[in-house]
């Protein structure tokens, strides 16, 4: 619904369940692939990467139907998956294309270094990929070409080529671990929960387990029921955010799997069933990924894809 005319996955289990939910649009799945997990990723209808010819022939025995799709992976530079040979990579879309159970699909390769702007790895490996694909163009045009993460997307309209493949820009958050909204993206993504208890600690008693947190003075504590089994990384333990009622609240407490605690105050007019966002607005005060992020000393991808399946996903609209 979001406009998106093609959908990338790590697995072939991720592109079952796509399809499963009724999403009908091309599903490429980028990662590795096993012989079990390959007969899966074509059972959905999704395209897959290829990058050495013993896969392509394991491709094409596994097609039933419709020609399955293929793209060919140049690493240019990011040392996982993809033949670092160009020859190789032109010799396997040969092959794809040579044979009636396949269609060359698409050219691709991944950038290592487009989020530090200024750097002169991303333009080597931009270079080492057009004059790669150059060639090629002409001899298969229907094969997409695409090279972009969401850095590459911001920094270079030269990386774009047919299609660009956006991850934590589609959060609205920015690869550069600055401002996303001088991006020109908007933060699409809240994480809340709610306050389920509020009692009473008197001074000098401790909440949680170790004891790593002992109320200096009578105070409130806040209960939410969501812990690190959801995505709240114990490294926020006596140290994050939350915001309830329009106000910042200090985590305290060692974060549980269930549970985290908050310290409401000596006096407070929070109350069971209050909302609290630890991630995202509330009145005149956000909390952002990236200061989650920094918080924890990694990076704002890593907090998105840290929220467990447990929490529900409930689209807002606008």
């Amino acid at each position: 619904d979001g406009g998106a005319t093609t959908l990338a996955v790590a697995t072939a289990a991720e592109a079952a369940a796509l399809r499963e939910a009724g999403i009908e649009s091309r599903l490429l799945v980028m990662g590795a692939l096993t012989r079990e997990s390959l007969e899966e990723a074509l059972a959905a209808g999704a395209e897959v990467l290829a990058w050495n010819e013993p896969f392509v022939r394991a491709v094409a025995e596994h097609a039933t139907g419709a020609p399955a799709r293929v793209h060919v992976k140049l690493d240019t530079g990011m040392g996982r998956l993809g033949t670092t040979d160009p020859e190789e990579a032109r010799t396997v879309a040969a092959a794809v294309n040579a044979d009636d159970r396949l269609e060359l699909a698409g050219l691709m390769t991944h950038f290592a270094t487009a989020d530090e702007r200024g750097d002169d790895y991303f333009p080597r490996q931009l270079a080492a990929f057009n004059e790669f694909i150059g060639p090629l163009r002409a001899e298969y045009p229907q094969a997409t070409v695409h090279a972009a993460n969401s850095a590459a997307t911001l920094r270079d309209p030269a990386s774009h080529f047919d299609m660009v493949r956006c991850g934590i820009a589609v959060y609205g958050l920015d690869p550069f671990l600055t401002d996303a909204r001088a991006q020109g993206l908007e933060p699409a993504l809240s994480l809340q929960s709610y306050v389920a208890e509020v009692k009473r600690i008197g001074a000098g008693e401790s909440v949680g387990y170790g004891r790593s947190w002992r109320a200096e003075r009578d105070t409130w504590i806040g209960v939410l029921p969501i812990g690190y089994a959801d995505g709240v990384r114990r490294g926020l333990s006596n140290g994050g955010e939350v915001l309830v009622a329009g106000r910042r609240f200090p985590l305290v407490a060692t974060i549980s799997m269930d549970n985290v605690t908050i310290d409401l105050g000596p006096e407070t007019d929070v109350r069971p069933g209050a909302e609290a966002t630890l991630i995202g607005i509330q009145g005149e005060h956000e909390i952002t990924c990236e200061q989650v992020a920094d918080a924890l000393g990694t990076i704002n991808y890593e907090v998105t894809c840290g929220i467990g399946p447990r929490v529900p996903r409930v689209h807002a609209g606008r």
